[in-house]
């Protein structure tokens, strides 16, 4: 067993690693995490999760229900940190996972890696404790500076299983922690055309056919954009610097969070049921509202943007006619808000249409090789959502210190 794999196994066992080691670690992270761009590109199928927040028990559970690693493939949209009774282990965990798989687990930055952040939150408080010194905080918040700022998800199949009929049908799927399913949500028709669409008659507002906590309608079978095209994930959500995704990867990343500016909105931004562009009660970022997302979606082609940030009880809320969703993966967030987490399982896209990514187009695009099937052509990624709740009481141990918990934005 290599020194790598008995950290994990240290790790595993929620026991921190020695200091020598964790800059050894961090230092590999960095050399592994410098190749990466801003956005890094993953190809489905995997396993999309939202903040962890060192609920670091909950972690365990995550992968009890998701699948271990390198079994399953792993994004993690950011906020190791802060909150929770176990940041390091948490965060030391996942950065042994990347260094030991790093094809099979991608890491990006959420507004909690950070050195301001961090200090007032918990993490920094936490490493003082457990290693007597700030030299263990130090290491990780160089890492924080190379995590990218953004993943684009290839390949991603509109159906949930190939060759089920009933699968074939199914656009949302939500599993509990044992697998078993609790409710499924078909595509809904859609017109032929999006000048049909614009002529069709209106009935008023439509029946809701999301799931709880869902914003996808009736009218809606789905993403706004193009149905094949890729996902985009980000910790917080779009900018008004940013119109187009390759304009994410020329930021340079490898910096403290500004407080203002593309790279802040990133982590700090949120949608709202407004229109255009408006303040953020956070005091960073900016709210955005459905129009701002369709129309980003159609100019970089792609069907859906996944994101994190903000607690959601029912563990994930689709936006916009499921042109954006929130994923949360920190259950009973602060060990008190009773809320459930979940993930989102994107499968694999055996036919292959989805594995390339086509360049950013405006008006007048081609199919770009759409299979039709029966009914018409898929639209957007099929997504199962596996809802789990917080890890058995009697799996965890008793914490030196409570986390602060006067923050739930």
């Amino acid at each position: 067993m290599s020194d790598l794999d008995k950290a994990i196994a240290q790790l595993r066992s929620c026991r921190p690693i020695p200091e020598d080691q964790v800059r050894e670690l961090c230092h590999r992270a960095r050399e592994l995490l410098i190749e990466e761009g801003n956005v890094v590109t993953v190809t489905a199928p995997v396993t999309i999760c939202g903040d962890i927040h060192g609920q670091f028990h909950d972690l365990m559970e995550l992968f009890r229900v998701g699948g271990d690693v390198p079994d399953t493939n792993y994004l993690f949209m950011g906020d190791f940190v802060d909150r929770g009774f176990y940041s390091l282990e948490s965060f030391l965990l996942l950065l042994c996972l990347k260094v030991r798989y790093p094809d099979r687990m991608t890491l990006i930055r959420g507004n909690h890696e950070s050195r301001q952040i961090t200090t007032v939150y918990g993490f920094y408080d936490e490493c003082l404790r457990k290693y007597g010194s700030a030299n263990v905080w130090r290491y990780c918040c160089d890492v924080f500076d190379y995590l990218a700022l953004g993943a684009i998800v290839l390949g991603a199949s509109s159906t949930l299983s190939p060759g089920s009929p009933e699968d074939d049908d199914t656009e949302i799927e939500v599993c509990d922690q044992g697998g078993s399913i609790i409710s499924r949500f078909p595509r809904q028709p859609r017109p032929s055309s999006s000048q049909d669409k614009l002529d069709a008659p209106s009935k008023g507002t439509p029946d809701k056919t999301g799931p709880p906590g869902s914003g996808a309608s009736g009218s809606s079978s789905g993403s706004v954009g193009n149905p094949t095209g890729a996902i985009l994930c980000v910790h917080g959500g779009l900018s008004p610097l940013v119109d187009t995704v390759d304009k994410i990867r020329l930021i340079d990343r490898k910096q403290e969070v500004p407080h203002e500016g593309a790279m802040c909105d990133l982590l700090w931004s949120d949608p709202d049921e407004i229109d255009g562009w408006g303040l953020s009660p956070r005091g960073a970022g900016f709210l955005f509202g459905a129009d701002i997302v369709k129309v980003f979606n159609h100019r970089n082609d792609l069907s859906l943007i996944a994101r994190a940030h903000q607690l959601v009880m029912e563990g994930f809320k689709e936006m916009f006619d499921a042109s954006i969703v929130t994923v949360w993966s920190a259950p009973n967030y602060c060990y008190r808000c009773g809320n459930v987490a979940a993930v989102l399982e994107l499968t694999e896209d055996e036919s292959g249409t989805g594995i390339f990514q086509r360049t950013n187009g405006d008006v007048g695009r081609s199919s770009g090789g759409v299979v039709e099937s029966r009914g018409g052509p898929k639209h957007g990624p099929a997504r199962r959502y596996r809802v789990f709740q917080a890890a058995p009481q009697d799996s965890r141990g008793m914490p030196a210190k409570k986390p602060v918990a006067d923050y739930f934005l």
